[in-house]
């Protein structure tokens, strides 16, 4: 990850790379991209990339690191009482990234699996105050909760975004609330 001191060169080429790479990724299946036809798209040599990343996943999970510690940023103060205001911020978070964001989160692979992962492990949400449930119980209220939004999302983006994105995020914080009424 930059940290801001480095030589104007080495930012400019880890652009590069950042930039080729979210093109690629946009373009076609994560899998089916490599190293070579990415230092083509960034206009640098195999071996600059190499120097900077050992492979494609440690960039794709400097990404991936990234944006979770993003978006865990932006929604730290909410709860699953907050269903709204979280739903409305992955929505909008997602909308605000674009393209790329949109296929890593829309991909069934690793890939996505890690970001979720990585923002649970950020955030508690407040699955701890529901202390008339068991640990196990309580897993299957947040696997409901992140499997529920980010399916919707997922068909949303799938059926081309038809639904303005307020009337989205209203429809499923609605499906969401009401499915949660009953525990909280």
């Amino acid at each position: 990850m930059l940290k801001g001191k480095e030589d104007l060169r080495v930012r400019r080429t880890l652009d590069s790379i950042r930039r080729a790479f979210e093109e690629l990724m946009t373009e076609k299946d994560y899998e089916k991209i490599t190293v070579t036809e990415l230092a083509e798209r960034a206009m640098i040599n195999k071996k600059t990339f190499y120097t900077y990343y050992p492979d494609l996943d440690s960039l794709l999970m400097e990404i991936q690191d990234e944006l979770s510690n993003e978006f865990a940023q932006r929604t730290k103060d909410y709860t699953i009482r907050d269903i709204d205001k979280l739903t409305r911020e992955f929505f909008l978070f997602s909308e605000e990234k674009g393209a790329f964001y949109e296929k890593i989160t829309c991909t069934d692979s690793i890939i996505r699996n890690r970001m979720i992962r990585n923002v649970l492990s950020k955030t508690d949400r407040g699955y701890g105050s529901l202390k008339n449930y068991s640990e196990y119980e309580v897993n299957l209220i947040r696997t409901f909760t992140n499997s529920t939004t980010l399916s919707l999302y997922r068909q949303w983006i799938q059926d081309g975004k038809k639904v303005p994105v307020e009337d989205a995020i209203r429809l499923v914080t609605k499906l969401l609330e009401n499915g949660l009424k009953g525990i909280l």
